[in-house]
């Protein structure tokens, strides 16, 4: 995946703008696509020169904030990516190296460093079932809104699961 499609589909679901389009990016999609509000800024400018999105200024805001809104381009682009074939995800993931080190290497104490990911995983599970209950106390009922709650979903299942392998770990590494 890239940056320009995930903000385009931000752009998608409403428009915005930079400030707006960078919060709301930080509340769902950055969740699983992570970018900094000067890469955003950075991307909806390509966009813009690309004619995928279009920038309007704000009147009577302060400097010059603009909004921006996903064009019909920008929407077939899109439909092309989303519909386009998806290779599966390579694991990457520090962690694991770094466990199977220990096992051939006395790194120290892991103990502090698994329990440091253990509770950025728990506040994150955290925030995740805060985020369903305040937004979908009860089933939606349009496909956007299931699509949604399905990634949500996927994100609650992930953390509940590093929570699990990070809890293991501290066992094994407390108690060989």
């Amino acid at each position: 995946m890239s940056l320009p499609h995930a903000i385009l589909t931000s752009l998608a679901e409403r428009p915005g703008s930079g400030s707006e389009l960078a919060r709301r990016f930080d509340r769902s999609i950055g969740h699983f696509w992570q970018a900094t509000h000067q890469q955003i800024y950075r991307e909806l400018a390509r966009l813009e020169a690309s004619a995928w999105v279009e920038a309007t200024a704000v009147e009577g805001a302060p400097g010059r904030k603009r909004r921006y809104r996903i064009l019909p381009a920008g929407r077939q682009e899109l439909e092309r990516w989303t519909g386009a074939a998806l290779a599966p995800p390579a694991i990457r993931d520090e962690l694991m190296v770094r466990l199977r080190a220990a096992g051939e290497v006395d790194p120290g104490d892991l103990t502090h460093e698994l329990d440091r990911l253990l509770n950025h995983h728990r506040a994150q599970l955290a925030t995740y079932e805060a985020v369903r209950e305040r937004d979908f106390p009860h089933p939606p009922a349009s496909r956007t809104g299931l699509l949604q709650l399905l990634v949500l979903d996927e994100g609650i299942a992930f953390e509940r699961q590093r929570i699990a392998f990070c809890e293991a770990a501290l066992a094994l590494l407390r108690n060989p």
